[in-house]
Parts: C-alpha cells; structure tokens; sequence
C-alpha cells in the first residue's frame, strides 16, 4: 500500500505569510518558518540546529556579496548619479514614467531570459537609475511631485525589475527553478526535459510582459489624470490674483 504523505511539513509556508502579513523581521520569519518545518517533519532538536548551522556556513559569502555592491552603489549617489540620470531622462521629451518602465520591463525579461540575472536588480539598478529616472520623466511632464506620487512610482519600478526577472528567468534552461522541477518530475515518474520546461515559460512570460506593460500605461493615463488636472486648475487660478497685486491709486494725487 502507497504510504500517506504528511503534510504537516507544509506549515513553514504558512508561518512566512502571517509574518510577513504581520510585518516581523525577516530574518526572525525564516527561521521561526525552518523551525516550525524541521519540528513537523519529525526531526529531533539537533538535526534542526544542524540544519540551520549547515545553510549558514553554505551561505555566509552572500553578505559580502550583497554589501560590495551596495558601496559602489552608496558613492556613486553621492556623487549625483540620481540627479544625472533625472536630469538625462528630463531632456527627453517623449518620456513618461511608463513608457520608461515599460522598456526596462522588456530588457529585463529578455537579459534574465538569456541568464543575464545580476544586469538588473533593486539595490544595483533600480534605486540609483530607474525609480529616478520615472521620477525625472513625470516632473519634466507635471512639474513639482507629492510624496505619494513618489512612492508610488518608485514602487512601480521595482514591481517591474520583479516581474521581468521573475517570469523571464523562467526561460533559462540552467535555472535552478528549471532544474528543480525537472528534478521533482522525474521522481514522480514524469519524463521532462528541461528545454521542454522552460519553452513552456515562453507563454507565461508574454502573459506577464502584457499584463504588466497595460498596467503601466494605465499608470501614464492616471497620472495625466491626477497631475493633469491639478496643474491646469493652478493656471486658471493664477490670472484671477493678478488684478489684486496692482497698486491702488493715491486720491490725494487723483484730486491735484
């Protein structure tokens, strides 16, 4: 008889998403979530510990691949690469927050499609470049920005950077998603080839390009709406307050 699978395990996952949902660190959630896991799936108090410890060691140079980037990154804002790349985009007439975040969208889904992943990212590309190079196009267009327009589209830029590398990644034959569910087929006895695996990414992708891409053009079309129409009600109202500004006639020179 086929033995039952538990699914206990599984409660990792939903200790990630009230964490998050509850906004706890991080860091506090994955290892609350691996705890949870080891204990469900049976395992003794030190075969979780040795878990934990064995990932750590497995992954201890990310820090310092994570923070070499960042300096570079910090320097190069200090010397005004985000108001270079604002100034840059300001020139370009034609430019909008969307159409700007809609190439970028296209560039990183084909770069990340091709096994191009570190072209892009949040902390390399996005923060210095992109989120103020659509924050540059929008000024150009309706002049001084409020605050929630300015998080708005720096959330729109990295939304984007997400999307593209997420569903074009998924095209690369050598990605490890790829691998693993090749991996996972095989043992259910499913015949798959990775290159079967990620052509089937092809569709998904284009899904994801023109979903997201109409978002963005809708974000072009609501910004004209908002900021449109916020600075013609101020070019209205400035001729109405030149009369007042005028000085007033002295009577005592009217009489002589």
């Amino acid at each position: 008889m086929p033995s039952t699978v538990s699914l206990w395990p599984l409660i990792g996952v939903a200790v990630i998403i009230a964490g998050f949902l509850l906004r706890f660190n991080p860091m506090l959630i994955v290892a609350a979530a691996a705890i949870a896991t080891g204990f469900a799936a049976g395992f003794p108090p030190g075969k979780v510990l040795a878990a934990i410890g064995t990932g750590f060691i497995k992954t201890r140079n990310i820090p310092l691949i994570i923070l070499l980037p960042l300096a570079v990154i910090g320097l190069l804002e200090r010397h005004g690469l985000r108001e270079r790349a604002q100034i840059w985009i300001g020139n370009i007439k034609a430019a909008t927050a969307g159409r700007l975040l809609i190439v970028y969208l296209f560039v990183r889904e084909i770069t990340a499609a091709v096994g191009l992943t570190g072209l892009g990212g949040h902390p390399q590309m996005v923060r210095p470049l992109i989120a103020p190079m659509a924050e540059g196009a929008t000024e150009n267009r309706f002049g001084k920005l409020p605050d929630a327009v300015r998080y708005k589209l720096r959330a729109y830029a990295a939304s984007t950077d997400n999307v593209g590398l997420f569903f074009g990644e998924d095209i690369f034959v050598a990605f490890g998603a790829v691998v693993l569910m090749v991996t996972l087929l095989k043992e259910a006895g499913v015949s798959a080839e990775p290159m079967h695996v990620a052509l089937w990414g092809i569709p998904t992708a284009l899904c994801a390009f023109a979903i997201h891409a109409t978002r963005l053009w809708l974000l072009d079309r609501k910004l004209e709406r908002e900021l449109g129409g916020a600075a013609r009600t101020e070019d209205r109202a400035a001729p109405s307050q030149a009369p007042s500004q005028v000085p007033a006639r002295d009577g005592q020179g009217d009489e002589a």
